[in-house]
């Protein structure tokens, strides 16, 4: 299958960004009165729509969600959104894609105005024709929602020739209930049991393999 339209996740798929968000999580926590024993039990935060996580894995209601993104987007601003990094090899694919004429879209979860901040700010952004993202108030926060908006707004309607890739199975099961086929890569912050269960197209261990299965 020739692919022409390709959507990218942002955490975990571009870049490796669990440091900031950890941090980011961590600092609101401390505010809501929550002492974090272990951060490493933090990293299920990245990937998914923090209202879910704090929900989730905090008991958080909707308003003390709200509160706690309030919190987490204090320290997002100033530290968290830069404690960050682009994986090695992804700038190569970028530019290997864009040269086989294939457009190239975020997806995110993330509110799409920091989303654009971290790709400009580490240069990226450039090889993007459009960036989604979630809004600041709550809303196009689920992956389903977030592909939508980014098919609409690129005016593309056959999904035969589109891809979504991601590394946690909001991607996967976003992607699946739009109509995409998915790759789901294990060099994030997902694993392969997770992504089986979601029903992967393609199941990838690197960089290189991503471009395998777009390029051939």
């Amino acid at each position: 299958m020739a692919y022409e339209y390709i959507l990218f996740d942002l955490d975990g798929t571009l870049t490796d960004s669990g440091v900031g968000i950890i941090n980011s999580v961590e600092y609101a926590l401390q505010k809501c009165g929550i002492e974090v024993k272990d951060k490493n039990e933090l990293y299920k935060f990245v990937g998914p729509p923090l209202t879910d996580s704090f929900e989730m894995y905090y008991d958080f209601s909707k308003e003390e969600a709200n509160t706690a993104i309030k919190y987490y987007r204090e320290y997002f601003r100033e530290k968290g959104m830069f404690e960050n990094l682009v994986y090695d090899g992804i700038e190569k694919l970028l530019k290997e894609l864009k040269v086989n004429n294939k457009k190239l879209i975020v997806a995110t979860s993330k509110a799409e105005v920091f989303a654009k901040q971290i790709l400009e700010h580490f240069n990226i952004a450039e090889y993007f024709s459009y960036i989604a993202g979630s809004n600041l108030d709550g809303t196009r926060v689920k992956k389903a929602e977030v592909i939508k908006y980014a098919l609409e707004s690129c005016n593309i309607e056959d999904l035969s020739k589109t891809i979504m890739v991601g590394d946690r199975e909001h991607d996967i099961i976003g992607a699946k209930e739009v109509g995409l086929k998915c790759i789901g890569v294990l060099y994030g912050y997902g694993d392969r049991s997770e992504f089986e269960k979601a029903g992967a197209d393609f199941i990838v261990e690197t960089v290189s393999d991503v471009e395998q299965v777009l390029l051939g």
